[in-house]
Formats: C-alpha cells, structure tokens, sequence
C-alpha cells in the first residue's frame, strides 16, 4: 500500500519527502504509521525503476530537499494498480480506502466500478470475526457484552459502506 500511496499522491502533484510522508500519515493515521525507513526506500526502488523523477531544490530554511514527481511509466504503473487490485486490497478496509483514495485516477468509470462491485461482493459474503463450527456469529447471538458491541459497529459500518458502494455503482453505471 505504501507504493500505491506514493504514486497516488504524486500523480496530483510534485511533493518533497516529508510532504509526501505527512500526506501517507494522514491517509493511514495511527493504524498503519510509515516510517523514513520504509518510506525512503520505497521512494528509492521507485526512482531506480524510473517511476518517479527527483531533483533537489533549495530548502526554505534548511538543507536542499529532494522533490519527486511522477514520471509516464510511473503513472502507467498507477492506473495498473487500481485496474487491478489484489484481494488483500479489496478485503481489508483499510487497503481498500487507499485504494478508494486514489481510484479517481483511473480514467475508465467502468474499470472504476469493477473495482467497486469487486468490494461489494466481498461485503455481501456473510462473515463475522467469530464462528460456531463454519457458522458465522451474530451480535445477538455472541452472548458477550464486548464481542456483541464489535459485530453491532461491525454490521453498521458495513450497511453504510454497502449503501454507498451501491449509490456510487448506480452513478458510475447509470
């Protein structure tokens, strides 16, 4: 996902390191931080791939800073990941909101919405973070104060994201 953030970020606009790492914290906050070194060689196994371009600028009141925008291929290898997510990417939420916030990229609303009926179908799989045997657990059933609280915001969150997914298909397809 840190590959996609960076390309994703830079097909808007040039952004030096730091700008773009405070840009991926926002997108993935607390629950998956990035630190300079995952970033920087990511940044860097990008530029040697010729993906992004970098050149220095002077600093405003610092040393010179490296700003990166991306190249061609660079962007061709962006609209790649979002034509084609893995399945990691559209069954973990917060992949598939990186995925999300970037999708706009790609030019075609209906590659667009393959991606979006590829999480709708996911979501309407039955599911639960318990089972009884191959049984999913429902919050009523849980008997546990906790476990009930986690499959009731669980449930809700997934109605909302299914209502939108389905509003945005109609959109896209309509």
């Amino acid at each position: 996902m840190l590959e996609l953030s960076i390309l994703g970020f830079l097909a808007e606009q040039p952004l030096h390191g730091y700008e773009l790492k405070e840009r991926i914290r926002a997108l993935s906050g607390h629950v998956r931080p990035v630190s300079d070194g995952a970033l920087y060689p990511a940044i860097n196994r990008l530029v040697a791939a010729g993906k992004l371009d970098q050149r220095t600028e002077d600093g405003v009141s610092a040393a010179p800073r490296r700003v990166l925008s991306l190249t061609a291929t660079g962007r061709a290898a962006l609209t790649e990941r979002l034509r084609r997510p893995k399945d990691v990417e559209i069954s973990d939420g917060v992949r598939f909101n990186t995925l999300l916030a970037f999708l706009r990229h790609l030019p075609d609303p209906r590659e667009q919405a393959a991606v979006l009926r590829r999480r709708l179908d996911f979501l309407e799989t039955p599911s639960s973070f318990f089972y009884e045997g191959e049984v999913p657990v429902r919050a009523e059933d849980s008997g546990d104060l906790f476990r009930a609280g986690m499959l009731r915001v669980a449930r809700a969150t997934g109605e909302a994201e299914r209502g939108w997914l389905r509003e945005a298909l109609a959109e896209l397809e309509g």
